[in-house]
């Protein structure tokens, strides 16, 4: 790093990063309460790495996406490739791609109970409590889709005590976006929610040859109900209801790198999904039983003009699309037991939890691609059947103990119109040991936790043989933690150390076959490497400097590298960094009011040099974005004039290499081909929060 990047790092870690909601007469910053774990727990008693991004913070960034705002997190990063950056890494675990099925995430992205791992295109803001990050395998709570860890959003509750909201955005690009939010309640035993809001951007783009700005558009509608019946004093019953309409436009490369293109069919990606969940919560002499039953159906459809050009461009009329059509079913059920004070066992030192869970996925494929034979059509079903018990015990009065177990069976059946067929099944265990010794207003914890995620297989029929199955990977985290509180409960410092070591590692190779004419044919796969090791840490550190004025930051280091890999045709990797995991992250804020009514946030987003991808050497360059708001307070609304990457600066979301697409050199000359990130934007947002 050279001497700014160090003065960046070293200012981050002399800030802090402050997520929850203050005003100018703030005597305290009010707790965080993380409700991913079993049981809901003040940030400060977490005994992970987690950050939590309240709805103030996703204010602080005019933020419409879940990829707004990953950045503020430490060691969080995200690929494109699409219309958003819906492919989420944590600690440098995560893919960067979906082309064709199957696919393990190991990342997990829930909207309330809802898994939608794996699809997080819907990740809207509006009307979200808080965004929480886990870092580290989360198997005892999440399984297989914790492996590298998981992202919660948090939607607001059916309450009579929660807010209305409203927000009013224009902006450049054509941008708009227009929300409301209310609830109250039908009885005094029933409460509803109910949240509408559309998002709409032309973006960034230019397409020169169609004459228009708006292919590489953003059209995002969600809407939300939520019902609870509160039907005795130990008994409720929650109901929810969310539809996602996403009709987003893609066609975001271009020949020269720049935010021109000359696509006569551009792309799109689209998105709609309809989730119900149905959850109940009784309590019983002994215990505390829930159950959820949650159902999600989407329809999904990609697709890009695959030579960026048009008919007329090339000299030989070449021509090509690539569309991918997906439908999605996922039902899941979890039933669960909890241990209330006169259950509590070992001499009324432990709690303890046992629970059952159950998911079903049925996802078709049908892709539609120019120069294949006929469309090609498969059916994917992963089922997983799993038991989990967790207990924690105080073994003293400042030290405590966790201990967490979780079994899953996995069963993989899949067939395509390529008449292959395959079955894989796995059982798979992970949990974690978790140690804590509490003082005052700090804590100190250290954990050994184990994820994982299921094997597979490629599916391609051109695949050779020993290359079909990959293997399940594993994930061993080893972590220790100190978190605490001082000047006047006005500093929260939060730092995590970790250790991962992954076993069988899952990386994106490619298998090697030769055409009739010599020529080789790179076929997309998923193989196994002997060692991947992840290690660095996280530091947050919030700070209230004085009435008027908050401080904001966190860093992350990583090393994440992979040893021992054989590549498909042979080659021997000693040891390489893995890609999407960037050495240095870290974001910088400040919020100070310069009276009643006036109010300034400036943040800043940085992130260290990256490979794109383990089968090539292109990398994103260090880059740093700079946000401002200028806000004005009246009563219950606020006003702000906003701007999004201020400097204009120019960075990555995707990134190829190793090919060219340029037929005015007759594709002699393999460059580097990225995907830019938004550039400059300014708006203009009315909220109404009462």
């Amino acid at each position: 790093m050279n001497i700014t990047k160090i003065a960046l790092v070293v200012s981050a870690l002399c800030a802090a990063n402050l997520h929850a909601q203050t005003t100018p007469n703030s005597e305290e910053i009010e707790k965080i309460i993380v409700s991913s774990d079993f049981r809901a727990n003040d940030i400060q008693n977490v005994t992970a790495s987690v950050s939590v991004i309240s709805a103030d913070g996703i204010v602080n960034r005019n933020a419409n996406h879940l990829d707004d705002i990953l950045s503020m997190a430490a060691n969080i990063n995200f690929a494109s490739g699409a219309s958003r950056g819906r492919f989420i890494q944590i600690r440098g675990i995560g893919e960067r791609s979906q082309f064709a099925e199957p696919i393990n995430p190991s990342v997990g992205f829930l909207v309330d109970d809802f898994d939608f791992s794996g699809i997080a295109a819907i990740g809207t803001l509006f009307d979200v409590e808080q965004v929480e990050i886990m870092r580290g395998p989360q198997a005892t709570e999440f399984g297989a889709a914790g492996m590298a860890g998981t992202i919660k959003i948090k939607t607001t509750e059916a309450d009579e005590s929660q807010p209305t909201r409203f927000i009013a955005t224009i902006g450049q690009q054509n941008s708009w976006n227009l929300g409301a939010a209310y609830g109250n309640k039908i009885s005094d035993s029933v409460f509803y929610r109910l949240a509408v809001n559309q998002y709409k951007s032309d973006g960034f783009i230019e397409n020169q040859y169609l004459g228009r700005d708006d292919t590489d558009n953003l059209d995002e509608l969600t809407a939300r109900l939520k019902l609870k019946f509160v039907l005795s004093d130990s008994t409720t019953l929650d109901f929810n209801y969310q539809y996602f309409d996403i009709s987003n436009g893609y066609d975001a490369f271009s020949l020269d790198n720049n935010r021109t293109t000359l696509s006569d069919e551009p792309g799109f990606d689209t998105q709609q999904t309809h989730a119900i969940g149905i959850k109940g919560e009784f309590e019983l002499s002994y215990a505390k039983v829930s159950g959820s039953v949650n159902h999600a159906t989407s329809d999904m459809a990609y697709g890009y003009d695959e030579d960026w050009t048009y008919v007329g461009f090339h000299p030989w009329e070449y021509s090509s699309v690539d569309k991918y059509y997906r439908s999605r079913d996922l039902t899941s059920v979890d039933l669960r037991i909890v241990s209330n004070q006169s259950s509590l066992i070992f001499s009324d030192s432990t709690q303890w939890l046992i629970g059952l869970f159950s998911r079903h996925i049925d996802e078709g494929l049908l892709r539609n691609y120019t120069y294949a034979d006929s469309d090609f059509s498969s059916q994917y079903k992963p089922k997983n059947l799993g038991v989990y018990a967790q207990t924690d015990s105080n073994l003293s009065d400042n030290l405590s103990l966790s201990l967490g177990f979780r079994i899953d069976r996995f069963e993989i059946d899949y067939a395509d119109s390529n008449s292959f067929q395959q079955s894989v099944e796995n059982t798979l265990v992970g949990g974690k040991v978790v140690l804590q010794y509490s003082i005052d207003k700090a804590s100190v914890y250290t954990s050994v936790s184990r994820g994982y995620k299921a094997g597979g297989f490629n599916p391609d029929e051109r695949v050779k043989a020993e290359n079909r199955l990959f293997a399940p990977e594993y994930n061993w985290n080893y972590e220790v933690g100190v978190k605490g509180q001082a000047l006047d409960d006005n500093l929260f410092l939060r730092l995590a150390l970790f250790y991962m070591d992954r076993e069988d590692t899952q990386v994106s190779d490619y298998d090697v076959l030769i055409r009739e004419d010599n020529t080789p044919d790179f076929i997309d796969i998923i193989a196994n490497a002997d060692i991947g090791t992840n290690k660095g840490l996280e530091v947050e550190a919030n700070w209230q400097a004085s009435e008027e004025i908050q401080f904001a930051a966190s860093y992350g280091y990583l090393d994440a590298s992979f040893e021992d890999y054989q590549l498909s045709d042979g080659s021997l990797i000693d040891r390489q960094q893995q890609a999407q995991a960037p050495k240095h992250t870290f974001n910088i804020a400040m919020t100070g009011y310069i009276s009643e009514h006036i109010s300034v946030h400036i943040d800043a987003d940085g992130k260290d040099e990256y490979r794109f991808s383990d089968g090539h050497d292109v990398t994103s360059p260090f880059t740093v974005l700079l946000n401002a708001q200028v806000k004005y307070h009246w009563q219950e609304w606020t006003f702000s004039l906003w701007s999004k990457n201020l400097l204009d600066r120019e960075y990555y979301v995707r990134g190829f290499g190793g090919f060219s697409n340029d037929p005015r050199d007759e594709y002699a000359f393999p460059e580097p081909y990225f995907q830019l990130g938004d550039g400059r934007q300014f708006g203009l947002t009315a909220n109404y929060l009462y």
